[in-house]
């Protein structure tokens, strides 16, 4: 299979299967839809150059290069690794009107987009850190 073909292939998994992969707090945001606090990823500050890959299913999903600094408190991206990396949903939860963003790949809830963002794109993917591994370059 191909990089790209394998990079697309969608991955399902039973809830016990991703029990016990993730760790309680992976879990947690990335199949419960949660929310890691403010400022305390362990990406957060990240600045080393390399690619932001899916917790869950080891999908890539951003470019350090596309990291910037939003103050936020979570990782923010202008723009996912290819257009197809990561699909955007309406989110109505909490009384709030959002987009969710989520690993095409496996479906894991990665964070939100939201249009305040720097150009090209105005966009800012403001990710939990939780939901990502890096790999350095």
């Amino acid at each position: 299979m191909s990089d790209s073909a394998q990079q697309s292939a969608k991955i399902e998994k039973t809830d016990a299967e991703w029990r016990e992969q993730l760790t309680p707090e992976q879990y947690y945001i990335t199949r419960q839809k949660g929310t890691e606090p403010a400022f305390s990823g362990a990406l957060y500050k990240n600045h080393e150059d390399g690619i932001y890959h899916c917790v869950a299913c080891d999908a890539e999903l951003f470019r350090s290069g596309t990291k910037f600094e939003s103050g936020s408190g979570w990782p923010s991206f202008w723009i996912p690794v290819t257009p197809d990396a990561v699909e955007t949903n309406e989110d109505l939860s909490h009384g709030m009107r959002r987009v969710e963003a989520t690993c095409t790949r496996c479906g894991a809830h990665l964070g939100h987009v939201f249009p305040d963002g720097p150009k090209p794109t105005g966009l800012r993917y403001c990710i939990n850190s939780a939901s990502l591994k890096f790999e350095k370059e």
